[in-house]
């Protein structure tokens, strides 16, 4: 295979997490007064961190007085509910075993808080995956390379047997700044013309051309 090492996005990618974070972000703002937001507007929130997921949603962003409180709001209802509705996208396990068999190392880089990344870790890739890497402190977020970088630490890797596949313009620029090759996926939270003005280059219309597309 032409690649040795495979570093994943989460949401959006392996994970259809849309549901859960639109309840969280829509408890935290029913909570506080504020109007509530549509599915697709939380799509097209998502991508860059929880915070900027809710600075977004929330009127005025962070100049407004009760961002902080929707903040808190927000994580500590996801913390519980982040498993409610989330399930894998059809043909993840499958691939990622696939995967596994054939030797590739593999790991999450998400801008998801560390300890969701790691229940959602354990819950469904433990046996497949072997690091998982969330938003830490003192750790830049995708797009920065940091996380990128402690997960290639962790495997060993080298860049140029390295591939990473997400859906959005945040994991093609992760990858730009980390110098890696980049596999845009077109089940996620951004479609192929998005995508394509983002400068994705290399496409996955299902989790088995990934196989292909890695010989």
């Amino acid at each position: 295979m032409k690649y040795k090492n495979i570093i994943w996005d989460l949401d959006g990618t392996l994970l259809d997490t849309l549901e859960d974070l639109a309840d969280a972000t829509n408890y935290a703002l029913r909570t506080n007064g504020m109007k509530e937001r549509t599915l697709d507007e939380v799509r097209q929130f998502v991508g860059n961190g929880v915070r900027n997921l809710i600075i977004r949603a929330v009127p005025d962003g962070e100049d407004n007085a009760l961002f902080e409180k929707v903040f808190t709001t927000f994580k500590e209802y996801y913390i519980i509910h982040c498993q409610d509705k989330t399930t894998l996208y059809p043909g993840i396990k499958e691939t990622l075993e696939c995967l596994k068999q054939r030797g590739l190392k593999m790991a999450i880089v998400s801008n998801k808080l560390q300890k969701g990344v790691s229940e959602l870790y354990e819950i469904w890739f433990k046996e497949t995956i072997d690091i998982a890497v969330g938003e830490r402190e003192n750790i830049r977020r995708k797009p920065e390379r940091d996380m990128v970088d402690i997960a290639m630490r962790e495997m060993e890797a080298k860049a140029e047997d390295t591939v990473y596949v997400g859906d959005s313009d945040v994991d093609i620029a992760t990858a730009r700044n980390a110098g890696l090759d980049c596999i845009s996926v077109l089940w996620g939270f951004r479609d192929y013309d998005f995508l394509i003005a983002h400068g994705a280059t290399l496409f996955a219309k299902a989790p088995a051309d990934i196989v292909d597309l890695l010989t």
